[in-house]
């Protein structure tokens, strides 16, 4: 028996990286997912799982159109009649400096990661909150809220502005029984991630990585599925008495004072 037999999960940003490996985590629990992305792939993603056995639908869906993402609740309930778990890990990140990046960067940031959990936790709180029951997770970042680098700015503010929505909509979700958590992970290995070194070093975008991972006491970046096993955690039984909360899954990146005292 897996620790999510049953439980009907939504979960943003599916088609790839962290999204995806926390869909592999929760269809290996015995989730039931309905799995949301923009683009075409999170059907193909959703086909594949169900190849293996596994019962998943995908719904393209933009989280930052309303319409959309009631559509994505309506083919939910629609599909399995109720929704247990939300997990909103749709984002994005596109490196910037405060003083050159453009207003339409900032919004990009804005729009996904912070307006785009907040429609999809409004949208699918209403089902929560009618059976007094439900798990949301939602994908801050140790950027922002512990830590930044240059270019940074509009992704920190946005995944810091997660950390204060997930203790609000936690606090404010108690009465309904309602747990609500963030997840704050370091660097893992993802798409994101290999964009961001690829923007940051195109001639040798992999010197980026490693040099990242040089400087994480466990030497190495997270994979999706590592993530995927906190969120899982996060969204079943086991956590029933945790809610406004982040937890750090970083590797130990965010101990060190410095990069060289004690070295």
């Amino acid at each position: 028996m897996g620790k999510l037999d049953g439980k009907v999960a939504i979960i943003t940003g599916a088609s790839k990286g962290i999204g995806e490996g926390i869909a592999r985590v929760y269809a290996k629990y015995g989730a039931k997912l309905v799995l949301a992305a923009r683009g075409y792939k999170v059907l193909e993603f959703a086909e594949e799982l169900r190849a293996q056995g596994y019962d998943a639908i995908g719904v393209r869906t933009d989280v930052t159109d309303m319409d959309s993402v009631m559509n994505l609740v309506k083919c939910t309930l629609e599909k399995y009649g109720t929704i247990d778990v939300l997990v909103n890990n749709a984002g994005v990140c596109v490196l910037g400096d405060l003083l050159t990046s453009s207003d339409e960067n900032r919004d990009y940031h804005f729009d996904i990661n912070i307006k785009g959990v907040w429609n999809v936790t409004r949208a699918v709180s209403p089902v929560m909150m009618l059976k007094k029951e439900g798990r949301i997770v939602i994908m801050s970042s140790v950027t922002g809220d512990m830590v930044a680098d240059p270019g940074e700015a509009a992704y920190a503010t946005s995944k810091a502005a997660l950390v204060g929505f997930t203790k609000a909509v936690a606090r404010e979700m108690a009465d309904y029984n309602v747990n609500v958590n963030a997840i704050c992970p370091g660097y893992v290995r993802t798409p994101l991630v290999e964009g961001m070194a690829q923007q940051s070093c195109p001639e040798d975008p992999e010197s980026v990585i490693r040099g990242i991972a040089a400087g994480v006491p466990f030497k190495r970046l997270a994979t999706p599925e590592e993530i995927g096993e906190l969120a899982a955690f996060l969204g079943c039984y086991e956590s029933s008495y945790i809610t406004g909360t982040q937890i750090v899954i970083d590797g130990g990146s965010t101990l060190p004072e410095t990069m060289s005292v004690g070295v």
